[in-house]
């Protein structure tokens, strides 16, 4: 043990769900999980739960499809062990990976309009961030390809310091692990992004868990009205909970637009279409939060773009006037 220690980490054997091949069913399989390199830290896997994004890669066939694959990340574990110039980082911190990596020194992090940093940018790599590298591979020390820079389903994982937040060791493992995608991006969406005012009104396209979040988000900004628009029925009382004040079920809608409906509540890609046609002409806000799942364009018309900005034109100018 002694020896080892003054080795370093070495290389562990534990288990992970592996897929092979786009849309096959993942495989529980022994793994090997080497140790951390420079700016890394390899951490216990407590928790991890499944975002809808996992779900649109794992059936990708094409770019960014590359397999075999470890998914996940949304998690919260513990620091097992830790590379060279991690030293905020120590054994037993508890932390969540996040596959938004934060620099701390570039323009875009340290502004508060963006959360894209710059210097080591979002993308949907096989390897980690700084050499493209996997440190993955399968009982047969053949590579496996990383996910977003968590690959969480897995019980042991190496993530780049940039990418790993410590969190306070008090927090619920279940409800930790939701601040990596999920609760954050919802909550964040309305808070952040949307700026949702006091008293405001708040159309939510889908209630799923990143929706209830957004819920949630508005809720706590002080949104007056918050309509959550799903075809599950079961929704509607899941909602309330978050926070939603009106439900509209589409599918009970007959002939009549969702977007008729909304205006009439508050005085996929057509669903995100949907979601802009019902924003408020003048100051209205469309947040699209995730991917497409089936890859397919947003269309909207080009007119109503250009009727929406003079709109937005004649009431800066009379703003200023």
């Amino acid at each position: 043990m002694e020896n080892q220690q003054q080795q370093g980490p070495q290389p562990i054997r534990c288990r992970a769900a592996v897929c092979r091949a786009a849309g096959e069913p993942l495989a529980i399989e022994e793994i090997v999980v080497d140790p951390p390199k420079a700016y890394e830290v390899r951490i216990r896997i407590v928790c991890t739960s499944l975002c809808h994004s996992d779900v649109t890669f794992w059936r990708m066939k094409d770019f960014p499809g590359i397999f075999p694959r470890i998914f996940g990340h949304e998690a919260f574990g513990v620091v097992e062990s830790v590379g060279e110039h991690a030293e905020e980082f120590a054994a037993g911190d508890a932390v969540v990976p996040t596959f938004l990596g934060q620099c701390s020194e570039c323009l875009d992090c340290r502004s508060p309009r963006s959360n894209m940093c710059s210097r080591y940018r979002f993308a949907v790599r096989p390897g980690m961030p700084r050499d493209g590298a996997t440190r993955f591979s399968d009982a047969q020390g053949r590579p496996l390809h990383h996910f977003l820079g968590v690959s969480s389903f897995a019980e042991y994982t190496v993530v780049d310091v940039n990418h790993v937040v410590k969190v306070n060791p008090a927090v619920p493992p279940s409800l930790a692990c939701l601040l990596s995608c999920g609760a954050s991006t919802g909550v964040g969406a309305a808070w952040k992004l949307a700026k949702v005012e006091l008293g405001s009104s708040v159309a939510i396209f889908g209630l799923g868990a990143v929706g209830l979040a957004v819920a949630e988000g508005a809720r706590i900004c002080g949104a007056s009205k918050i309509i959550g628009v799903d075809i599950n029925p079961e929704k509607h009382e899941l909602g309330k909970k978050f926070g939603v004040t009106h439900f509209i079920n589409p599918k009970e809608l007959g002939e009549k637009p969702v977007s008729q409906v909304i205006v009439e509540c508050i005085g996929l890609a057509a669903l995100m279409n949907d979601a802009f046609l019902s924003s408020r002409e003048g100051w209205g806000k469309t947040i699209i939060i995730g991917v497409e799942m089936h890859g397919a364009p947003l269309s909207i018309p080009s007119l109503q773009i250009l009727y929406l900005e003079i709109c937005h034109r004649v009431h800066v100018r009379r703003g200023e006037a």
